[in-house]
């Protein structure tokens, strides 16, 4: 006997893809629905690696100017380091970044420059993980992977009522979601999954009432929509403080490029100290907040001499600091100083 839920959601599927077929998304790595052309697995690999804790409104940039400056895995895998961290510069979690190069010359290395199909050989690449394996599998590859973002995972916990708090509701929801996926067209059904809950089935205010699966969603019928999935409160992140170092001459200023370990790995920096030092007093300085995953930090900027250029580093034209591919926080910090001399 089949489950009476699925038994009721037979036709789940079926009504998502013939909402998708009209509604889809038009993104700039995405094969539009009935299209023939066959997916690039590189586009969409890449595409899902920038998108990971990333809007897809900030995204779309910084894929353009990847895929004409690398258009295949094979471009990439050559590509020098730095300059795939200045062209990430902005987008956040560099270790995302560092991956991507690992992963490329990966695919190069040890598969002829083709990505593997399943999501077994997916995972075992280099920083991919088992969501970008089955998001890969599903829309490159046509695999009838489970993919579960944080759209998906809202739309199904509230489709199927899934009260459980995050993050133990996630082993049911993947339960929940594993039947209903399709051997048919199952990448046309994540990303439906996906557009649904980017455009209807929101965090707030859902349009539950022009949803195309509405007619058995157990959240709908209770009211509860609004209030699932059911996240854990929010830690108090704790707060750290820091200096970094403006160091000018000559209208050029003194940048080094931070350790491969660590945050901000890998990319151009002004120099500094620890970030674990007492909230600083520097008289005329100035300051800026940035908040990363697990803490927030106060970053001071003090002028230095130039006996304080030591170590490796170079020193950069002070009008093309918007080229040195700097990380959000030291370009906050290089705005306001430049606010603060005018």
């Amino acid at each position: 006997m089949p489950d009476p839920d699925i038994a009721a959601v037979a036709d789940f599927a079926p009504r998502l893809l013939a909402w998708y077929d009209h509604a889809a998304r038009i993104l700039p790595w995405r094969i539009a629905p009935g299209s023939a052309a066959t997916p690039d697995p590189y586009r969409i690999w890449l595409a899902e690696v920038m998108l990971q804790q990333t809007t897809v409104a900030a995204v779309a940039g910084y894929f353009a100017r990847f895929t004409e400056r690398w258009p295949s895995v094979a471009d990439l895998a050559a590509a020098d380091d730095a300059d795939v961290m200045a062209a990430w510069a902005g987008l956040g979690y560099y270790a995302r970044a560092r991956n991507l190069l690992a992963c490329a010359r990966t695919v190069v290395a040890d598969h002829g420059g083709v990505f593997p199909d399943s999501e077994a050989g997916l995972r075992a690449l280099p920083g991919v993980g088992d969501y970008t394996a089955a998001a890969v599998a599903a829309i490159a590859f046509g695999r009838p992977a489970v993919v579960v973002d944080a759209n998906i995972e809202r739309v199904i916990a509230r489709h199927r009522l899934i009260a459980t708090p995050l993050p133990a509701a996630k082993r049911a929801i993947r339960a929940a979601l594993a039947p209903l996926v399709p051997r048919d067209r199952p990448g046309d059904f994540a990303q439906a999954l996906m557009d649904l809950g980017a455009t209807i089935c929101t965090p707030r205010s859902p349009a539950c009432t022009r949803c195309p699966v509405v007619a058995d969603c157990a959240a709908f019928a209770a009211g509860t929509a609004e209030s699932l999935p059911v996240k854990p409160p929010k830690k108090a992140k704790p707060q750290r403080h820091g200096r970094a170092w403006w160091i000018e001459s000559d209208a050029r200023l003194w940048l080094v490029r931070r350790p491969d370990k660590g945050m901000l790995g890998g990319m151009r920096a002004l120099p500094g100290g620890a970030w674990d030092e007492p909230p600083a007093s520097d008289d005329g300085a100035v300051s800026v907040r940035h908040g990363f995953t697990h803490f927030d930090l106060t970053l001071t900027l003090v002028r230095r001499g130039v006996e304080d250029a030591a170590g490796e580093g170079e020193w950069w034209p002070i009008s093309a600091l918007d080229a040195a591919g700097l990380p959000t926080l030291y370009r906050k910090l290089v705005d306001k100083m430049r606010e603060s001399d005018r």
